[in-house]
């Protein structure tokens, strides 16, 4: 009965999550990054942004054409029978500081219980690949320089304009600890996968804050340097338990480990590997063709395939095995450690400060979600094993079959976008 149970959840959940699985190259990820630099007069904030989270949610009342009236700071038109919004440069032009109020109004900064009124000093405007870079205090403040940069014609659309802003956060006290966070909810699709990062330069060394999707909570923000690589770990696990792919492959080591240091020892080397493109791929040691993406996301899904068939093979968990699983893993972390790295080279530079600290807090946070799963599923299938060999036998197929249909959906759908690309 049990192992009946068990089986109905991982199909149900599975099945579920199948249509739903998080892709890990997010080419159009928003990024969200805030410089602040302690000044005398309060913080100063040099804040980059996608404009649709400034707009999205402030188009007007329909009109008598069957159109909403356009959004601030943008023009609608129509292309291929579809409404479509792009950015107004001349009434940004005409109004920078609007645009601006928005986006600093949108990022409470709290300082002693109060919240600090933000000042607005100068918004620049950016087509999306066209953006000057953005990851030291030094060229937030270049690409904000004078009064701004403007797109020229013709105007891009308001999903490829990045927004940059500097704003005076005005406190009459120094400013030692603080919390940000931020109210702007556009309703966008995929905006619980932002990219938030928020580098403090309050002390001698930048301290980097990591945080992921509207950042509605607040964000504590301090000098030290535990709380700022905390995030990156927090980042590393989250990205573990949600990503639906980690998820199954871990699964499948564990229904194949017939030890718990065996099962370490192979998600350890899942890590390494992890850890290896992440770092190659950061800096851009990895082909840059279009074939290239789909290609590592269609083997992730064989390699979920591979895993669980080697759960269930006659003669797995030996210790040859166990060795042989150890290399596998490895191998198949490299695979998995290019998709994030596309992420962090997005809001990371090579010339980030703390750059090796935050890679390696984030690898650390992957280990620590790893073994939260073993942790969670472990335990239940030593029981089942112990009282049931036959439900364990069943629960372990169950879970094995489960795994491998999601995949093939997967290797049939990323099949499709490799031969597109």
């Amino acid at each position: 009965m049990i192992s009946r149970l068990l089986f109905l959840i991982v199909i149900v959940t599975s099945l579920l999550t199948a249509s739903v699985a998080a892709a890990h190259f997010l080419l159009n990820l928003n990024v969200r990054i805030l410089h602040i630099e302690h000044v005398d007069d309060g913080l100063s904030v040099y804040l980059r942004l996608p404009m649709p989270y400034l707009v999205a949610d402030k188009l007007g009342p329909v009109g008598t054409d069957g159109d909403p009236e356009p959004a601030p700071y943008t023009i609608n038109a129509r292309e291929d029978g579809k409404l479509v919004h792009y950015l107004d440069p001349e009434q940004l032009r005409d109004d920078p500081a609007g645009l601006g109020a928005i986006a600093a109004d949108g990022h409470i900064i709290n300082f002693g219980g109060k919240d600090l009124t933000p000042n607005i000093v100068t918004v620049a405007a950016h087509k999306r690949g066209k953006e000057p870079s953005f990851a030291t205090l030094e060229e937030a403040k270049a690409s904000l320089a004078g009064n701004g940069n403007f797109p020229d014609d013709p105007a891009p659309y308001v999903g490829d304009t990045v927004i940059d802003v500097h704003a005076i956060y005005s406190t009459d006290a120094s400013v030692n600890e603080y919390t940000v966070r931020s109210d702007l909810d556009p309703g966008l699709p995929g905006q619980e996968e932002t990219a938030n990062l928020i580098i403090d330069y309050g002390s001698d060394e930048p301290k980097i804050f990591r945080s992921r999707g509207l950042m509605l909570e607040p964000v504590p923000v301090s000098a030290s340097q535990f709380s700022a690589i905390r995030t990156f770990i927090e980042q590393g696990i989250l990205h573990i338990l949600e990503g639906t792919d980690h998820v199954l492959f871990v699964l499948c080591l564990i229904i194949g480990a017939t030890t718990l240091l065996g099962l370490v020892e192979r998600v350890t080397g899942f890590t390494i590997g992890h850890t290896v493109t992440l770092i190659a791929g950061f800096m851009g040691y990895v082909p840059s063709g279009a074939w290239f993406v789909p290609a590592v996301e269609l083997g992730i899904a064989i390699t979920i395939v591979y895993a669980a068939w080697m759960a269930v093979k006659p003669g797995s968990g030996s210790s040859a095995d166990t060795l042989q699983m150890f290399l596998i893993t490895t191998a198949i972390g490299l695979l998995h450690g290019f998709g994030f790295s596309f992420v962090l080279h997005e809001i990371l530079r090579v010339d980030s400060p703390n750059l090796w600290q935050s890679l390696i807090a984030f690898n650390v946070g992957v280990e620590i979600g790893q073994l939260l799963i073993i942790l969670l599923v472990w335990p239940l299938f030593i029981l089942m094993r112990r009282f049931n060999e036959r439900a364990w036998q069943f629960a372990k197929l169950g879970v094995a079959a489960a795994c491998s249909v999601i995949a093939a959906y997967w290797i049939v759908e990323r099949t499709m976008i490799l031969i597109a690309a």
